[in-house]
């Protein structure tokens, strides 16, 4: 009796998850057919790259940031010490572009538990221009970059932008994995939400932000103590009153993820990060994974409730988002659907993250407690 029970209970879940997969995949189908408009009108640009290591590829994805075909804009990278391996490559850039680069070194790093955030606060003090735009350092960028991104500001009730990211992996496994996750499972859940709500966060792909609003929410000072300060700074600029907008422009995610551990510690952290911030819709989120929900209802029903036809279903739909995604093999859809499941379980283990080495300790609100 219970394990009919189960098995019931399951294969609602697996048809809400195949529910999930088709409505993902008309949504993200959309996307990418959608119109790339450009902006009339073109405000001065501070770009802040936060540092932090030496990358793989750092040089040539800071290189395209700085390239980019836009009239007035600078580029501002920030190491926290003169110790950080990112320092060279740095340099290299600033020695390169000397009219649109500089460098801000160990700048603002009192008071805040967030690294990343205390590197921008020392960027933010130099940056000259009022619409400020902060970007990951594995990020890069073509060269109509900044006039897609600056587009929605021409309505005056926009407040933020913000972009969707394309994983582009190295040759390895545990990279093309990485990929896959941004591409066929992160980006997707984003567009299915957008759809059903307003836009109240951001990315640290890119956030693009009017100074004017940085400074009324109390610059980056007000995100120190959280770990998804990207998240944060979209929630804080819609409770103003404005609007955060996914612009259609979408950056390159350069992934060299070094091993199985590394792409581990990344997911998780990533996982955990999400559960402190949208903790109801996390836990719910289990929902995303159709194709393994209905692989375990078939397996636990042993067949009944149409679950071999359910099966069947979602196979197919995730093969479709896979191939509209166009990265990595098919032959990896059950290893990375199996994995991305575990890192959701695993999640709600503990509240801790790794972040870059460091070991942050978070409360139920995502406030770092200890570092």
């Amino acid at each position: 009796m219970q394990r009919n029970l189960f098995g019931a209970a399951l294969s609602l879940a697996a048809i809400a998850g195949v529910g999930y997969l088709g409505f993902a995949l008309a949504r993200t189908r959309a996307f990418n057919r959608r119109a790339r408009s450009q902006a009339s009108s073109l405000p001065p640009v501070s770009i802040l790259k936060p540092l932090h290591g030496e990358e793989a590829g750092l040089f040539e994805n800071l290189r395209t940031f700085c390239e980019q075909n836009y009239p007035a804009f600078e580029v501002i990278l920030g190491v926290r010490d003169v110790h950080d391996a990112a320092l060279g490559t740095a340099q290299q850039i600033v020695a390169r572009y000397p009219d649109r680069a500089r460098l801000a070194i160990g700048e603002g790093t009192a008071g805040t538990g967030n690294p990343k955030v205390a590197n921008l606060t020392g960027m933010l003090s130099i940056a000259r221009h009022p619409i400020v735009v902060i970007a990951d350092a594995d990020m890069r960028v073509e060269p109509n970059y900044l006039r897609q991104l600056v587009e929605p500001f021409e309505a005056s009730d926009v407040g933020a932008v913000t972009c969707l990211y394309a994983g582009s992996p190295s040759e390895n496994l545990p990279s093309r994995l990485g990929a896959m996750f941004i591409n066929e499972q992160f980006a997707p859940s984003v567009l299915v939400a957008t759809a059903l709500e307003p836009l109240r966060y951001c990315f640290g792909a890119t956030i693009a932000v009017r100074r004017s609003m940085l400074d009324s929410i109390g610059g980056f000072a007000a995100l120190g103590d959280h770990v998804a300060d990207d998240h944060l700074l979209g929630k804080l600029v819609a409770e103003r009153g404005a609007r955060v907008v996914l612009s259609n422009y979408v950056v390159e995610n350069v992934i060299d993820e070094p091993g199985f551990s590394s792409l581990w510690a990344r997911e998780l952290r990533w996982s955990r990060t999400i559960r402190s911030v949208r903790p109801l819709g996390h836990a719910f989120s289990f929902l995303t994974f159709g194709l393994p929900l209905a692989a375990l209802a078939t397996i636990v029903t042993r067949g009944a409730f149409g679950t071999p036809l359910l099966l069947a279903l979602a196979a197919s739909l995730r093969v479709a988002l896979h191939l509209e995604a166009n990265v990595g093999s098919t032959m990896l859809i059950p290893l990375r659907d199996a994995m991305s499941f575990a890192v959701w379980v695993a999640s709600f283990a503990a509240r801790d993250v790794d972040w870059r080495g460091q070991r942050l300790e978070l409360d139920a609100a995502g406030e770092i407690l200890e570092s």
